[in-house]
């Protein structure tokens, strides 16, 4: 311990690495100071991140990667404090001699620079410069990661030879989609064991290739790009030791080819979410080696071969989601006692024909199940060691047994399955539950404090919820719940007030109950809340104030109830999306909405609403640009398996294009605007459509008046736009036809007037998108426009756009038949008495009949 210490004291930071690291530094933005300790203060090698060496004290290593915790609310991980700019890779490997290691995984950097004419200190790197022909290949580098950087540009790897003594490669989710040479580079990296570059957009497999330079290659992995071929013919032929092989994710086609066997030492094949087809091959089972074998979700049909029960070093075994059929028995699992990880999930349906009195070798992990039989096999309650447990697309009964037995599992998904059980009296234990989909009855269970996420929807659960959340179990300030989801049952009474026990919560779905009364206070306790849907109940009264509390709030809805008072304008100011529609809101809308600056969905329909559209929604940040996809309104919990979460799309129900639709992955690039069928007056502001980013915009059946203004012609984005039953005058905008991508169009029942404008995508709208409108003519409607645009006289068109020549002849005729009845008839009034009584009253009538049509039409 003692000599330990007195190494490290004594370690003297060499003057050249000190150079190059404060030349590193000067590239590189930090936002958190993550490099607060490079100063003199401190010897270099005491530098976080700096690795040196405990003999020559010459700088070996930078290891800078950055730390995120995947968010719970959002796509997108936050890299705010993660260290960005840009990597000088060849200065850095000229100056520091020794570089062995670099690692600057999951950072924020935005360029890789790799400059050909480092002339000076050229010996410590193999370059091509305009002086030499070639430096002294001496570099030291053996292992580089600069993966999950997903914003740098690296245009080409021609760089890579240059850095001959690499061994470990990492560029995982970096975009080399314009490197098409990737495979020829790396093969000249002769000393390289691992390469991984997972979702690097690479497309080129090099099908043409027989061989490929690996020589010392022992890990590969091109999973999560998208190649479109089969399995290239060097990958069978290489000369090094094949261990790890991940295609996953790759588009890759056709049938796993024998050649396969040629690596035979293999210890990890993964071929998941391809493409494949055909049976599972029984050659499989020739591997003497293999651990872990993923040929999950592609397209295997037939059965699951017994030969796959010989590969007795297996510990995973995955071929669930594939259309495969037939019996499955312990025979396929013989000699598998090593197994942990089991999935045989199949959607078309697996028959479980297993013994009885069979007790499997194996002790599972974790186990995705999927058959036809009426029960469990036997042999599942045998598995004392599972913490993970998903069954799907099954019929089964869940006696009380099963209940308490998965009450040790830490992970359970029941998801779409038809379970025969009453859930009134189970306790769940799980960390996570999932058991939405099942068709289960009775009263809601109980949950324990382990509990942190917990899906009930889509059952037939009635009762009240005060057994679950206000239950004897419930401790006080102990309980872990992050996510309740209860949607689509029967449950009924009133939402409770014992909210204040799960100040935990993060998001709350109750839609689609039967819950009636009053909002209750003690929701405002849950300041974590970012997710709150009690709509389609039976809810009426005010929003409480007290909601005002949960300032994390970034979804509101509330739509049909019976929800009255004026519209929440005090909800949080970063709220995305807030749906008050089919409700009795009235008063007027409060400018305080337009500090919801975050707003992308702002759906306050069908309720009493009236007074004026504020002009300042024209200020609403996230719509005046269109950028707003990073906002995804899913969730992601981490769990008990490392790198892997829990992810839950929030959606919502929204009329646009004239239909209902539910938006739930893609609610995060809909952007609306929605305040029909209220008392709304006035104009349309002109400031609304400053909101170039917004999608769908419907004012419909309100008492608005004036004109559409011009500016609505900036509205690049909008896709559909209805103004319908209003009391809008004047002429459609020429501007409104720019709108490119405009697929719903709804003017119809205003008092708009002129022409249509020709030759533009107005005029492909359905005659559905004007009518009602009496003075509006052309084309789609059927009234012809007798106004041109260039002659103030009128002229009768017919409707193919040509002035008819009958027309002018008949004009001329009708004036001179004119001239002569008009004298017969004057002599004829003046000189009979009879018929000037007759004469007028016909004037009379006709006067009455025009009246009544002019009013018709």
């Amino acid at each position: 311990m003692f000599n330990a210490a007195f190494c490290s004291f004594n370690i003297r930071c060499n003057q050249q690495d000190l150079h190059a690291l404060f030349n590193f530094k000067q590239g590189v933005a930090d936002p958190s100071s993550v490099l607060s300790s490079w100063s003199t203060k401190l010897d270099c090698c005491d530098w976080k991140g700096v690795i040196c060496s405990n003999i020559t004290s010459r700088v070996t290593g930078i290891s800078l990667p950055c730390s995120t915790i995947p968010p719970i609310y959002i796509d997108k991980e936050d890299k705010s404090h993660c260290l960005t700019g840009s990597i000088n890779l060849s200065l850095l490997l000229v100056e520091l001699e020794f570089l062995e290691f670099l690692n600057l995984r999951n950072n924020d950097f935005l360029a890789l620079q790799f400059d050909y004419l480092h002339n000076h200190n050229c010996h410590n790197l193999s370059i091509a410069t305009s002086s030499h022909s070639q430096c002294v290949n001496s570099s030291t580098l053996r292992h580089l990661d600069i993966s999950r950087n997903r914003n740098i540009a690296i245009n080409n790897l021609k760089w890579l030879p240059y850095i001959s003594t690499l061994e470990y490669l990492n560029l995982c989710s970096v975009d080399l989609s314009e490197e098409t040479n990737w495979l020829q580079l790396v093969t000249k990296l002769s000393s390289l064991s691992l390469l991984a570059m997972r979702g690097c957009q690479l497309k080129d497999l090099s099908l043409s290739l027989r061989y490929a330079n690996f020589t010392a290659l022992q890990v590969l992995d091109l999973s999560g790009n998208a190649f479109n071929s089969e399995l290239p013919y060097w990958l069978f032929n290489l000369s090094s030791t094949i261990y790890t092989l991940d295609f996953s994710s790759s588009s890759l086609v056709g049938h796993l080819p024998k050649d396969l066997l040629n690596l035979r030492e293999l210890e990890f094949l993964n071929m998941e979410d391809n493409n494949f087809d055909g049976p599972i091959p029984d050659w499989l089972g020739h591997f003497k080696h293999l651990e872990t074998l993923i040929l999950g979700v592609n397209n295997f049909s037939g059965s699951i071969p017994i030969n796959l029960g010989n590969l007795s070093t297996l510990i995973n075994l995955v071929v669930g989601s594939n259309p495969l059929t037939g019996v499955v028995s312990e025979r396929n699992f013989a000699k598998l006692s090593k197994l942990k990880f089991l999935n045989i999930y199949s959607y078309i349906g697996l028959i479980c024909d297993f013994d009885s009195d069979w007790i499997p070798p194996f002790q599972l992990e974790e186990l995705v199940l999927g058959f036809s039989n009426p029960n469990l096999p036997a042999w599942f309650y045998t598995q004392r060691s599972l913490e993970r447990l998903t069954i799907l697309d099954s019929t089964f009964e869940a006696p009380e047994k099963f209940w308490q037995f998965v009450s040790s599992v830490i992970e359970l998904d029941l998801e779409d399955n038809l379970i025969d059980g009453d859930m009134s009296n189970v306790l769940l234990n799980s960390t996570i539950i999932d058991l939405s989909s099942n068709g289960l009855k009775g009263c809601l269970p109980q949950l324990s404090a382990n509990v942190v996420i917990v899906s009930l929807s889509n059952n037939l659960l009635s009762g009240e919820l005060s057994p679950l959340l206000c239950g004897h179990n419930v401790s006080n300030g102990k309980n872990n719940l992050l996510y309740l989801d209860i949607s689509l049952n029967n449950v009924s009474g009133g939402l409770t007030n014992c909210w204040k026990n799960w100040k935990s919560l993060v998001a709350i779905h109750l839609g689609s109950n039967n819950l009636s009364g009053k909002i209750p206070p003690s929701l405002g306790f849950l300041s974590n809340l970012t997710s709150l849907h009690l709509h389609e109940n039976k809810l009426h009264g005010q929003v409480p104030l007290s909601l005002q509390n949960c300032r994390s709030l970034l979804v509101f809805n509330v739509r049909n109830n019976r929800l009255s008072g004026n519209i929440p304008d005090w909800i949080s100011h970063g709220v995305l999306a807030l749906q008050l529609r089919s409700n009795y809101f009235g008063g007027k809308i409060s400018p305080q909405i337009c500090q919801m600056s975050s707003l992308i969905v702002l759906d306050i329909a069908q309720n009493t609403i009236s007074g004026h559209i504020p002009t300042c929604l024209g200020n609403i940040k996230t719509l005046l640009f269109n950028n707003v996809s990073h906002n995804k309104l899913s969730f992601n919990f981490p769990t008990s398996y490392p790198n892997r979460f829990y992810g839950n799309d929030d959606n919502l129900e929204l009329v646009t294009k004239g239909q209902v639709l539910e938006y739930g992955r893609n609610l995060h690039f809909m952007t609306l605007i929605d305040m029909s069928s209220n008392n709304l007056s006035g104009t349309i502001p002109p400031q609304l459509f400053s909101l170039i980013g917004l999608h769908s915009l419907n004012l419909s059946n309100n008492k608005l008046e004036g004109e559409i203004p011009n500016e609505i012609g900036n509205m690049k984005n909008l896709e559909s736009l209805d103004f319908s039953t209003n009391q809008l005058g004047g002429e459609i905008p020429q501007s409104l036809s720019r709108l490119s991508f405009l697929g719903y169009l709804n003017l119809s029942f205003n008092d708009l007037t002129g022409k249509i404008a020709s030759g533009t995508q107005l005029q492909g709208f359905s005659t559905l998108s004007y009518m009602g409108n009496h003075d509006l003519c052309g084309p789609p409607l059927t009234k012809i426009c007798f106004q041109d645009d260039k002659d103030e006289h009128t002229k009768l068109v017919d409707e193919d756009g040509n002035q008819s020549k009958f027309f002018e002849w008949f004009y001329i005729g009708m004036e001179s038949g004119f001239v002569t009845g008009f004298v017969g008839v004057c002599c004829a009034i003046f000189l009979n008495k009879k018929f000037r009584h007759v004469f007028f009253k016909f004037l009379y009538d006709l006067r009455y009949r025009l009246h009544v049509w002019w009013s018709s039409t």
